[in-house]
């Protein structure tokens, strides 16, 4: 296990390195991404310039965070706190942002966060997932949300999200979010890091729910408009119907050509 600490009171992260025999899975859950905020230097931390190519460690830090602990709040005075509060919302709008002095915080403010449990994402209320309203300082890092009525189509959305994974990977921090897939009484849920997507259905849709998806996406240089268009051609709907019957035609000659094949290899 490598435990990476995301201190940006440090001048740099520290990694240790742990081995064990058991399955991490038997006794450990990944909880949560904190991320601790030196209030007094972290401007000077995120205006840093790196070489061309190179990624600005502060930053990603804050964009990866589940939560924020913003630390020395007694060497700054209370109008440095709120412009330094603003500035990680720009990064990262949804990662509540906890205030200390010397690191010192409640048990429950660091723990059992469930940061990576993707149920807590079907919590998420329209004002949650509003960041139109958020003025960015960086325009090349910003946080965006999608809502679309309706279900999906699984295959559509695979497409959707493969054609992400592939050609914005590299600038996508963190997504998360709930889908509404058509034919399915659960909701399915899913986190990703970079190009790293996990995902599964969790939790039936309640009676007189609406059925409806939500994604979150932080990253650099992100397109909400271009997002958002391919993402609505994920929907179930008349105009979407030609792609999906020639995607379902596609799989079954692959099935049928899979078929024959399989019965020429037994003869």
């Amino acid at each position: 296990i490598i435990i990476e600490t995301t201190g940006l009171a440090d001048p740099a992260p520290v990694a240790q390195t742990f081995f064990v025999d058991a399955d991490v899975k038997d006794f450990a859950r990944l909880d949560g991404i904190i991320t601790l905020v030196d209030a007094k230097h972290i401007e000077k931390h995120l205006d840093e310039e790196k070489p061309e190519g190179a990624e600005n460690e502060a930053v990603e830090q804050v964009a990866f965070a589940d939560r924020l602990l913003v630390n020395k709040i007694d060497l700054v005075t209370e109008e440095d706190l709120k412009r330094v509060e603003a500035r990680l919302k720009t990064i990262n709008a949804f990662a509540p942002i906890v205030r200390s002095e010397q690191s010192k915080v409640s048990v429950d403010s660091v723990l059992n966060i469930k940061g990576f449990d993707l149920k807590r994402t079907l919590e998420m209320d329209p004002e949650f997932l509003d960041t139109n309203a958020e003025h960015v300082h960086d325009e090349s890092i910003s946080s965006l949300s999608i809502c679309a009525d309706g279900d999906v189509h699984m295959m559509l959305v695979n497409e959707f999200i493969s054609d992400v994974l592939r050609n914005l990977g590299n600038d996508i921090f963190r997504m998360k979010g709930v889908l509404a897939i058509a034919g399915s009484p659960e909701k399915f849920v899913y986190q990703g890091v970079h190009m790293i997507f996990d995902g599964e259905f969790q939790g039936e849709w309640e009676s007189g729910e609406t059925r409806s998806s939500k994604l979150i996406f932080i990253g650099k240089n992100l397109d909400k408009a271009t997002l958002e268009k391919k993402f609505r051609e994920c929907l179930y709907i008349p105009e979407n119907e030609p792609r999906i019957a020639a995607m379902l035609k596609v799989q079954l000659h692959d099935r049928i050509g899979k078929q024959l094949l399989s019965a020429a290899h037994r003869d």
